[in-house]
């Protein structure tokens, strides 16, 4: 009986004891349920904070790029400006003399036997002053039909400024053939003006010299006025 009870009490203490440590593991499970429930909050929150700044200096490197562009643009503008500027600052309204508006003759002008000069003249019968500044075209028409464009000579162009009424000049210059045995039997002069496009034809002077070689030896000079 003794023995029973003994073994009643063993029995009962056990229980609690298992009841006790069950207990505490489950509180145990939960505290490390929270704090690893508490640590990813912390961690979401972190991870999420980061983005938010990197967004953050990708926009603002963007508005600066913009305001860059934004200036760039202005600079652009203010370059537009300048050639009207500048056209402003070089004669103002003077434009290149039209041929329509110009009265063109040939004459020659040999200074000696030996040394062939044709001077082509140019008069401004327009209404305004215009710009006869630079090298004319120039082409030789043979009595073949053929045509031979004439080679620049080595000079600067002058200023060449024409008021109504005014003339400017320039020069085909070559050495005279006085063997008899010129192959060159030229008869028109073909003339655009400086920064022309349309073409007068010009009977080569009479009395004017035997090109000595070809038209590829014949120079042509720069415009300059006659005064």
């Amino acid at each position: 009986m003794k023995n029973t009870r003994i073994a009643a009490l063993a029995a009962l203490g056990l229980a609690a004891s298992l009841s006790l440590t069950a207990c505490n593991g489950d509180d145990t499970a939960a505290d490390a349920s929270s704090q690893g429930s508490s640590s990813s909050n912390s961690s979401s929150s972190s991870s999420s904070g980061s983005g938010s700044k990197t967004e953050g200096g990708s926009s603002e490197g963007g508005s600066e790029a913009g305001a860059g562009k934004s200036g760039s643009g202005q600079n652009s503008e203010a370059g537009t400006d300048a050639p009207d500027s500048g056209a402003k600052s070089g004669g103002g309204k003077v434009t290149f003399c039209k041929t329509a508006d110009l009265a063109i003759d040939a004459q020659d002008a040999a200074p000696d036997e030996n040394t062939g000069r044709i001077d082509i003249t140019m008069i401004n019968r327009g209404s305004k002053t215009c710009s006869a500044t630079g090298f004319a075209g120039v082409d030789i028409k043979d009595e073949d039909h053929t045509s031979s464009p004439i080679e620049r000579g080595q000079a600067q162009p002058r200023v060449t400024t024409l008021k109504p009424g005014d003339a400017a000049v320039f020069n085909l210059a070559y050495e005279i053939d006085n063997s008899g045995e010129s192959l060159a039997s030229p008869t028109h002069i073909q003339v655009t003006p400086p920064n022309e496009t349309h073409t007068v034809d010009l009977k080569w002077p009479a009395g004017a010299g035997a090109i000595k070689g070809a038209y590829t030896d014949v120079q042509v000079f720069p415009t300059h006025t006659t005064k």
